[in-house]
């Protein structure tokens, strides 16, 4: 059995987690949280790409109080993410928060944190103790002798003890490190010893190109172990292009279903047609259809008619022009100009 399986199941605004409900895919805003109406312009947008709970910064009063606007005008969880103010955890609770983030070890004073633990209790909402690499208190370091996956892990179980002898178990962890390797053995070591749900991520892991491939590696083992029940891929860059990435890797990990898998061939010397445009127009088109199908876009007759007919759908490319194979059969040849409106007249009217 999965270990995600064996989590407890945690309400974040009426989306679950953990106990084997599907992976979650979290996402965060880079605008100012005060800045109500670009916030909701870039949730609705990230709402649209596949996110199912967003996070937003709250390091001012005002980021607290735009969070109770914010919440009517989007249809996801919204979590606060907060760091050294206590008070601000608080007004983020009052002002609809369904999730607030903390690192228990920057709040303050435990009066400090049993006063955010009471106003979460009071709302019944989730507590994410979070733990970086990068926030590695001094005497965990002085332990290891440096920043290691057991003090990351350890650092995680003292935090949540913490909010435990505050008489509160609705938590949700997550330990991260911009160390792929490392991110990995510190979910491999917390797993068997946390039975509450995992938040999974390679922090600060770089531009779309960089952190797209750390990203794919470390949560590609992490989740294919059982391990994980909701997942933010941190990505320089458009805060969509995390979405995309997430759902990406969890089809290729067969973890979700649903909307249509693209496979193009790398291209070589055989290619005679535009292939690499095509395959990106291929691309932006299916993300417009909800089909759970495979579409196959192929360059030249070698490969290419073989692999699109194990596709539901493809294009085999040849010299200006190509065919259209549909469930393994070739339906017609057309001319490279006109493949693409081919297909999405396939696509429009699937499964008639």
């Amino acid at each position: 059995m999965d270990l995600r399986d064996k989590t407890r199941v945690v309400d974040i605004g009426g989306v679950s987690i953990g106990g084997g409900n599907p992976i979650r895919i979290q996402s965060m805003t880079n605008t100012h949280t005060e800045d109500i109406n670009a916030t909701v312009s870039q949730i609705l947008r990230l709402e649209e790409a596949g996110c199912e709970i967003i996070r937003s910064t709250v390091p001012t009063a005002e980021a607290a109080d735009a969070l109770h606007e914010i919440k009517k005008r989007i249809h996801i969880p919204i979590v606060a993410d907060i760091h050294f103010d206590h008070s601000l955890a608080i007004a983020a609770i009052k002002n609809g928060a369904d999730k607030v983030r903390i690192n228990p070890g920057n709040i303050g004073s435990s009066d400090n944190l049993m006063a955010v633990v009471a106003a979460a209790k009071e709302r019944n909402i989730p507590i994410r103790v979070g733990v970086n690499s990068g926030s590695l208190e001094k005497p965990l370091l002085e332990k290891y002798g440096s920043v290691t996956a057991e003090g990351i892990v350890e650092s995680a179980l003292d935090k949540v003890k913490m909010i435990e002898d505050c008489d509160y178990d609705n938590i949700v962890v997550s330990v991260k490190s911009s160390d792929v390797m490392m991110c990995v053995k510190a979910h491999e070591l917390l797993a068997p010893q946390c039975a509450y749900p995992l938040h999974v991520g390679i922090t600060e892991a770089g531009t779309v190109r960089s952190g797209n491939i750390k990203s794919s590696v470390g949560l590609g083992i992490i989740l294919n172990k059982g391990i994980g029940d909701t997942i933010r891929v941190s990505l320089t860059g458009d805060p969509v292009e995390e979405v995309v990435t997430a759902k990406t890797i969890l089809k290729t990990l067969g973890l979700r279903k649903g909307g249509i898998d693209v496979v193009s061939c790398p291209t070589c010397g055989r290619t005679r047609i535009d292939l690499i445009s095509l395959a990106g127009e291929v691309e932006k088109l299916v993300a417009g259809y909800d089909l759970d199908i495979k579409v196959a876009c192929m360059g030249c007759v070698v490969n290419g008619p073989g692999e699109a007919r194990e596709a539901d759908i493809g294009i085999a490319g040849g010299i200006g022009e190509g065919l259209l194979i549909k469930k393994g059969e070739v339906i017609r040849k057309v001319p490279e100009s006109e493949l693409l409106a081919a297909l999405k007249y396939e696509l429009d009217h699937w499964g008639e």
